[in-house]
């Protein structure tokens, strides 16, 4: 079972994070982290949207349903986000699975002299109605202007989505200290390496 340090939370919005427990995307077999329903319930508690102490289910069809409305989300949003209409199956899933479950009240306060969002009101206490608020997440980002700031991350080896929140809208990596670190680290390297080769004149 996967434990609460696997998850990466740098996607900026619910159902980007749940995306990327599909990790090492590029690769022909991707890492999955959602392992069985355990492993889909501690990610649900973990984003807060489910209650702690919520039982694993041990059902089969739930962890499909979440592994499926994983895939359908990140198709739609890389769709949207590329200026192109997703896939009527997708939408229609999107909508069926966030019907699931009422939209929870947002709650606000203010933090550094402006509100913020606290979160909501209540956690769900089954899986498939914390997996309907991901599906809400995902309309309601579809539907945003923020669609047009997912990015999917530039080091060779990542592929994990995020929302590009930075000023100038030029956030390359899903995190700077993993990814973006690396990467320069990774082409320093090289180049140190390239004028070693190098003769001298």
């Amino acid at each position: 079972m996967a434990t609460d340090d696997t998850w990466i939370w740098d996607g900026g919005r619910v159902c980007l994070d749940f995306t990327n427990t599909l990790r090492r995307r590029w690769r022909a077999i991707p890492e999955e982290t959602l392992r069985n329903s355990g492993d889909l319930v501690l990610w649900l508690q973990e984003a807060s949207l489910l209650a702690p102490g919520t039982p694993d289910p041990a059902d089969a069809a739930v962890l499909a349903s979440g592994r499926r409305l994983r895939e359908t989300i990140d198709r739609a949003v890389l769709a949207v986000a590329d200026g192109r209409l997703p896939a009527s199956i997708d939408v229609t899933l999107l909508n069926r699975s966030a019907a699931e479950a009422p939209q929870p009240a947002l709650q606000i306060a203010i933090k550094d002299g402006h509100l913020e969002p606290t979160g909501t009101t209540s956690l769900a206490t089954d899986p498939t109605v914390a997996l309907a608020l991901v599906a809400q997440d995902a309309v309601e980002l579809l539907l945003s202007a923020e669609i047009r700031r997912v990015r999917v991350c530039g080091a060779d080896q990542c592929a994990l989505r995020f929302l590009d929140r930075s000023p100038a809208h030029n956030r390359r990596w899903c995190s700077m200290s993993r990814c973006g670190n690396r990467t320069k680290v990774r082409l320093h390297q090289a180049r140190a390496r390239r004028s070693e080769r190098t003769p001298a004149d």
